[in-house]
């Protein structure tokens, strides 16, 4: 299969569901760009399952660009969009299209931005230098602060209005799709069925175009909380304790390394001259 482009995904809208996940490291990212995800983010998150922050807004701009850099090298096929972390555009807004070329040098083929007060002043920016623009409303953890924790959002038709506004803003302002997150299944409905571009969810039902999950969720590895939305599809966590336990056993009894994970002299005997 070819390389998805930005032009692939916007297709998708009605055609098939996208499929996103996110991705920390080259590793990860070779298995799920062969695995066929559609998108691979670097999301913020890196802030929590990785670094072992609090807050996703606490995560560096260097960091963040340092884990695009990796993730980068290890796709070929997905597209690749990194998260504009809080530092990069909403502390100072008129230095985000500097910021964001840095993750397009680093590798990104688009970034995410989340909403706040100055969001359409950014996302015009950046789309005006022609750099892609992923949106995000509804739960926006850089700014959860302002919303009062980790609420749902759009709950009644005031806040489902409100969202609804953003999205159609978003989209007049050239974003190439949206992450819905937090949001009634029926207002995800109702704005993915008024865009022209797709939607992603991620605790927003099954009516939007497509999907996101936090990777490290998906696989069981991260066990500080377990949103609704998420599905484990799989808990490595316990397997990976289960090899390294018999790691350490085998290296406390002797059994590792092996005759076959060791090297040998061409010639058994090993003569050594006496020292002076």
């Amino acid at each position: 299969m070819g390389k998805i482009t930005i032009k692939d995904i916007i297709e998708k809208k009605q055609k098939k569901k996208i499929t996103m996940l996110t991705c920390y490291d080259y590793s990860f990212a070779r298995i799920l760009d062969e695995a066929g995800v559609d998108i691979i983010l670097i999301g913020d998150s890196l802030a929590n399952v990785v670094l072992g922050l609090e807050e996703t807004r606490r995560v560096a701009l260097g960091e963040m660009l340092n884990h695009t850099k990796a993730v980068a090298l290890g796709v070929r096929r997905s597209l690749v969009v990194a998260d504009m972390p809080y530092v990069a555009y909403q502390r100072n807004t008129k230095r985000c299209v500097v910021q964001a070329r840095k993750f397009i040098k680093a590798g990104a083929e688009a970034v995410k931005i989340e909403w706040f007060k100055d969001c359409p002043y950014v996302v015009e920016k950046l789309i005006k230098d022609k750099i892609p623009v992923m949106g995000h409303i509804g739960l926006t953890p850089q700014t959860v602060h302002l919303l009062g924790g980790y609420k749902i959002q759009g709950r009644n038709q005031e806040e489902a209005l409100v969202l609804l506004k953003q999205a159609k803003i978003l989209q007049k302002l050239g974003v190439f799709s949206l992450v819905l997150e937090c949001i009634p299944w029926q207002v995800s409905k109702l704005i993915t069925k008024s865009l022209k571009i797709p939607t992603i969810g991620i605790g927003a039902g099954k009516y939007c175009n497509g999907q996101v999950l936090v990777l490290y969720d998906l696989l069981g590895l991260y066990k500080k909380k377990k949103p609704k939305f998420v599905r484990v599809y799989k808990d490595i966590s316990f397997q990976i304790n289960t090899a390294v336990s018999e790691y350490i056993s085998d290296v406390k009894r002797g059994r590792f390394p092996a005759e076959a994970e060791s090297f040998s002299l061409k010639n058994q005997h090993l003569r050594l001259k006496k020292q002076k």
